[in-house]
């Protein structure tokens, strides 16, 4: 493990950051091809898919199609939405060695390759925002199914995650307020709740150094920032949305793990800013959606990947005129054009 993550990390800059399970897979699918584009002077690639590239994964989605018979890209990458035929995909992925085809050409990780193939080929994607009708149509599905998500996706033709949390958004009695300090209280037991849960099903005897100790342990495992239950933390709150409770938290999360440190305050502020323009720029990216946000928290410090991108959207909203009006990669060259100067200046 400790070698594979030695070889990646030629490759890889933010390999530190990694788990060890997914240097594992890195390992198996990706290093031989790093290593094969190398000796061809190609670098290994991050940021914005370029459309030569998104040729190449539809070739490749193409190709393997005609090789399995199996007879939809669908069914090849939403494998789940067909559990008749699961078992059959599966083994013509594994025979037919589907990680490696899929990368076929492309200097890039395979596992965003993954996913930028099932972005491209997603039927369910680009559905925008939810009708009233659809709104209506959630809440009697709900009713009827539960929080069944898999079942009322596949009856509203919206991806799992999509259907749970618009429903969530639609039940809560939310407040748009400031935080109240009970509130905020609720929200932190909360998460210590769930973090507990999660302790107790990896490693029960984790559980009575948490109870005992005064070090916060739930606070440091999640410097790892793992994703959270956001819908269960929102019913225990009660009065927020999932989305404003993972906003709030994140802020609180950044309070504790810098130790009331102000990151953002005097010449470390205009350096965070800084860096941070130059390394979204360098992404070449044309939606945020394809920025990876983990590794640009290492532009500000060790902070949540939701605190850099909140401190986007106040770079922008102050520094870029007409911001909505603009696209991402619009947005990205104004602060690099017009803003960056400006503050190395200050600086």
């Amino acid at each position: 493990l400790d070698t594979a993550r030695q070889e990646l990390e030629e490759f890889i800059p933010h390999v530190k950051n990694i788990s060890d399970s997914s240097i594992k897979k890195m390992a198996g699918r990706d290093l031989t091809r790093f290593k094969e584009f190398k000796k061809q002077g190609i670098a290994v690639k991050f940021g914005r898919f370029t459309q030569k590239e998104n040729k190449q994964i539809q070739k490749n989605v193409e190709e393997f199609l005609s090789l399995t018979g199996i007879d939809s890209a669908e069914k090849l990458l939403f494998t789940s939405r067909y559990p008749e035929d699961k078992d059959t995909i599966h083994r013509l992925k594994t025979e037919h060695h589907f990680c490696e085809k899929i990368s076929e050409g492309i200097p890039r990780p395979w596992r965003l390759i993954y996913y930028r193939a099932r972005k491209i080929f997603d039927p369910n994607n680009y559905k925008g925002r939810y009708t009233m009708e659809e709104k209506e149509k959630l809440k009697k599905y709900q009713a009827l199914h539960g929080n069944d998500w898999k079942k009322i996706s596949e009856l509203m033709s919206r991806s799992n995650l999509s259907v749970a949390m618009k429903f969530s958004e639609i039940k809560s009695a939310v407040n748009y307020g400031a935080w109240t300090k009970e509130e905020t209280q609720k929200l932190v037991r909360a998460v210590k709740d769930v973090m507990r849960k999660k302790l107790r099903a990896e490693n029960p005897s984790c559980l009575s150094s948490l109870e005992e100790s005064n070090t916060e342990l739930w606070i440091e495992r999640e410097q790892l920032y793992q994703p959270l239950p956001w819908t269960e933390i929102e019913t225990k709150v009660g009065s927020r949305y999932w989305r404003q409770c993972k906003q709030k938290w994140n802020s609180v999360l950044t309070r504790k793990l810098t130790r009331g440190q102000q990151l953002y305050r005097g010449t470390n502020g205009l350096r965070a800013k800084i860096n941070l323009i130059k390394r979204l720029y360098e992404t070449k990216a044309e939606d945020a959606s394809e920025v990876n946000w983990d590794e640009l928290s290492n532009a500000i410090g060790d902070v949540p990947r939701a605190y850099v991108q909140a401190k986007f959207y106040k770079l922008k909203v102050s520094s870029v005129p007409l911001w909505k009006r603009k696209t991402f990669s619009e947005i990205l060259d104004y602060l690099y054009e017009k803003k960056l100067p400006e503050l190395e200046e200050k600086l």
